[in-house]
């Protein structure tokens, strides 16, 4: 009987990881969407400046920067190729986030922007969604993490034979 709560006990927590997956997903994606949005911001007006001088090319605004006589130029062109770079890997980021949520965990779990991944995971609070996707997702990680728990248990313990007395 022991066994048998054991197993379910084991089924429920998975089924509690697995709820989590759809919540930290679309935590990551609002993260990332208000860091472009801020970026995006505080590139705007330098991308005007590209547009009327250099065609739209943010590298070319960088380069006249950098070419300047003007000292304040010369340093901003490291501070304007640092906003340009964030917005580019946030872009990345967030073109990456709208594909299909088994999609977006694999992006999530291996090649995520680490610090928005660690920031993401930090603020996080868990929380038990009841949405069809939840569920999904909960029973699947259960029934998968469960039958792996079992094949497990029965590696590093194998059956005993019961003795019966006749």
């Amino acid at each position: 009987m022991f066994k048998d709560y054991a197993r379910l006990t084991v089924f429920f927590c998975c089924v509690l990881i697995g709820v989590q997956i759809p919540g930290v997903l679309k935590f990551y994606q609002q993260r990332v969407e208000a860091h472009l949005s801020e970026a995006q911001q505080a590139l705007g007006g330098f991308e005007q400046t590209a547009q009327r001088h250099f065609d739209g090319d943010m590298q070319a605004l960088v380069a006249h920067y950098r070419r300047s006589p003007d000292p304040v130029f010369q340093q901003d062109a490291d501070s304007v190729a640092a906003i340009v770079e964030r917005v580019d890997l946030l872009r990345q980021e967030w073109d990456a986030m709208q594909g299909g949520q088994i999609a977006q965990l694999w992006h999530f779990l291996g090649f995520a922007d680490t610090r928005l991944r660690e920031e993401t995971l930090d603020s996080y609070r868990y929380q038990v969604l009841l949405t069809p996707t939840a569920i999904g997702w909960g029973l699947a990680v259960a029934l998968i993490l469960s039958v792996l728990a079992e094949l497990l248990v029965k590696l590093v313990m194998p059956k005993r034979r019961s003795r019966r007395f006749a």
